[in-house]
């Protein structure tokens, strides 16, 4: 038997060998890989698994949400068994999510949405732009509100009173104290939107020994969102362009008795219609204007019937309230924003039969004014509003 030459023996095998199958992995499962080693680098560097609580480092919290959605995934913990040498994904069937009280979403929504492909697991943004942030705080903690019809005259008064200088706006007090602000009634602009407190629960202490409380917040986009009063907190102070919006300041509104020296502003008059319209036919007894001028009322209504501010009819003086050293143009904005909740819609033609929308009737009844009045009294007439379910004056929030 010859010798073989080697290489001529490797050039004849080769031509029966099977070719080397190459296993190849999708970009998603590289992706859920790459995510999984950076957990298992967190629990090789600090001996344990990555935890949530807000006394956490941020992207140790971050580690925590994806490996509960690595659990939580059959495909993922499939593609992960061979490479889980820290027997971090056992117990997956019966491990618990993370309870929401634990996950500050404000925070861990911002660094975690849009950031983890098809699955949400992966790809971690660590630096963000201030509109993905508001994006992915809208699509976390945001729902249409459903009943923002009740809340719309509120907010669109607010704005009013804003542009017409009964409230004003400020920086955001960066400290404990502004937890306080967060309360029904209030008003903050945050991400470009006004956003009203419309309600709280009951103050509870987390785990961390936190006293904290859930807050429905109401956006003028008509979306809302029930939410930890701190992690609202939070998300103001994120915002450098958040501000509070402050309650309306009426001042020494209403001096019972003039003083000497003491000058006569104007007054506060409450008037009824006698138009044969329909509408105000029906609602004669409850149905009110309410105004403040700085003339004599009875020279103001002596041509109500060609004034469609008066419904083109004449009317009845039914009570009036004088008023001293006294901002007549503010006073009359508050009152109205008071009453908002129940004023009348209604559109009449002029003499020249264009359509008017009269802005200043009320289905209030009367003894409801005199109430305000007296509020205005005491300086207390800005918390409140007017509940025309319950025909009172409410603490605003209570609606």
């Amino acid at each position: 038997m010859s010798d073989l030459d080697l290489d001529d023996l490797r050039d004849e095998l080769a031509d029966f060998a099977q070719p080397e199958k190459k296993i190849g992995r999708s970009p998603r499962d590289e992706r859920v890989i790459a995510g999984f080693e950076e957990i298992q680098r967190f629990t090789d560097e600090h001996g344990r698994a990555p935890q949530h609580g807000e006394d956490r480092d941020i992207f140790e919290r971050l580690y925590a949400v994806r490996l509960d959605r690595l659990r939580a995934s059959a495909d993922c913990r499939s593609l992960l068994a061979p490479l889980d040498r820290q027997g971090l994904l056992t117990g997956a069937e019966d491990a618990a999510p993370a309870p929401t009280e634990e996950l500050d979403t404000d925070a861990l929504m911002a660094e975690l949405a849009g950031a983890a492909g098809d699955v949400g697991i992966t790809d971690l943004r660590h630096v963000r732009s201030a509109a993905e942030k508001r994006a992915a705080e809208e699509i976390a903690n945001r729902e249409k509100c459903e009943d923002y019809e009740e809340f719309k005259p509120i907010i669109e008064n607010a704005k009013a009173e804003l542009k017409q200088g009964i409230r004003s706006t400020r920086v955001i007090d960066n400290s404990e104290n502004s937890l306080t602000e967060i309360r029904p009634g209030a008003f903050f602009i945050v991400g470009g939107q006004f956003a009203y407190v419309a309600s709280e629960s009951e103050a509870f202490t987390t785990e961390y020994q936190r006293t904290d409380r859930r807050v429905r917040v109401i956006y003028d986009n008509a979306t809302e969102a029930t939410v930890l009063a701190r992690s609202f907190q939070k998300s103001l102070y994120r915002d450098t362009t958040a501000r509070r919006v402050s309650d309306p300041s009426a001042g020494p509104l209403f001096a019972g008795e003039n003083d000497e020296g003491d000058l006569a502003s104007g007054t506060i008059y409450v008037l009824r219609s006698k138009s044969d319209h329909p509408l105000v036919a029906a609602n004669r007894d409850v149905l009110h204007k309410i105004g403040v001028t700085g003339g004599d009322v009875g020279r103001r209504v002596a041509n109500a019937k060609l004034d469609p501010t008066f419904l083109m009819a004449d009317v009845e003086i039914v009570a009036t309230y004088t008023l001293y050293n006294i901002n007549r143009v503010k006073l009359e904005n508050l009152i109205h924003r008071i009453f908002a909740p129940a004023q009348l819609d209604i559109e009449i033609k002029d003499r020249f039969g264009n359509p008017v929308v009269p802005r200043e009737w009320f289905l209030v009844p009367r003894f409801v004014v005199d109430d305000a009045v007296e509020r205005i009294k005491d300086g207390t007439i800005t918390g409140y509003t007017y509940d025309p379910s319950a025909a009172r004056l409410v603490r605003t929030g209570e609606l």
